[in-house]
């Protein structure tokens, strides 16, 4: 039960803490505005201000409609807990556990796509026809991320792989280039900017967005808690990718703080490139995805070179 503890401390600190990341990005993106900007809690109070309405549903939506934003939360969060992120070792690990990190994004992202055919709308077959023509490119690109990752610790479980001596031993150009393609994946999977814009409203811009807004009440909050998790899962791996050693010390809490450090400068570094970019054309989105896509099968390449 003691080797658990740390897996199950990390997991709840990371559900805690996970609406916390978007208001630290909205907060960067208002001081380079000038503005003060919505709290760092406002995520808090919005869910909590969800969860007390009632959903409205349509009467030609079905089952599949209602199901969406229960599969993309649970997904979430049980991708999150085969994630490493604070150093302890994760509470669902085993050989193989990275292809299960993938494929639950993917599983998340299908029933969104679902949820909004659905509906019978045509704007947000629109948006939902979108993200499956960009998954087809982060997907590979994460993949091959993770594989370079592997091939370098020799483990084929998140926990061995992340656990690793970072960036300062050989075969730190390919971690960061792996840590590099994730991040611009975390842009592409968490509809942020320059790939899509979370706060538009324009029909010819929008991608995630378009594709919940028939959502409400309590499917809406799972839907932005869902996002908040997966924001947290995707910098949470590249931070761990990135820190040295890990783990290692058998230091649990140093580890969290430093990971929680580390999450932050995630928050700070997505909230500058909300704040000095402009969205992408969509004919520009898949470009930006192949350069994530090279930079993960560069990194994959000279794993193999230096072994």
């Amino acid at each position: 039960m003691a080797a658990v503890a740390p897996g199950i401390a990390q997991l709840a600190l990371a559900l805690l803490l996970a609406p916390l990341l978007p208001g630290v990005v909205n907060k960067v993106k208002a001081a380079f505005a000038g503005r003060r900007g919505a709290p760092l809690l406002q995520a808090y109070y919005d869910i909590a201000k969800l969860l007390a309405k009632s959903a409205v549903y349509s009467r030609t939506a079905g089952w599949v409609f209602r199901a969406g934003p229960v599969v993309g939360l649970s997904a979430a969060v049980v991708a999150l807990a085969a994630l490493p992120w604070a150093g302890a070792r994760a509470l669902l690990a085993f050989d193989g556990d990275l292809i299960l990190f993938a494929g639950l994004f993917g599983l998340a992202r299908f029933f969104t796509i679902a949820a909004a055919l659905d509906t019978g709308s045509s704007f947000e077959g629109m948006g939902a026809s979108r993200e499956a023509a960009f998954s087809a490119l982060t997907e590979p690109a994460l993949l091959l991320a993770l594989a370079a990752l592997a091939r370098r610790s020799g483990s084929l479980s998140l926990s061995g792989i992340l656990g690793g001596q970072g960036i300062g031993a050989a075969g730190g150009a390919a971690v960061l280039l792996a840590a590099g393609a994730v991040f611009v994946v975390l842009l592409a999977e968490c509809s942020r900017m320059p790939v899509d814009d979370p706060t538009t409203h324009l029909e010819l811009t929008m991608i995630h967005e378009v594709m919940v807004l028939d959502h409400g009440g309590v499917d809406l909050a799972f839907i932005e808690y869902g996002a908040a998790v997966k924001l947290w899962a995707f910098g949470g791996l590249a931070v761990s990718a990135l820190l040295p050693g890990q783990g290692s010390r058998g230091a649990w809490v140093p580890d969290a703080a430093l990971a929680l450090a580390g999450m932050l400068c995630v928050g700070l570094l997505a909230g500058m490139v909300e704040s000095v970019m402009a969205r992408l054309r969509l004919s520009r989105v898949p470009q930006l995805l192949v350069a994530a896509l090279a930079m993960s099968a560069l990194a994959l390449a000279l794993v193999f070179v230096r072994q």
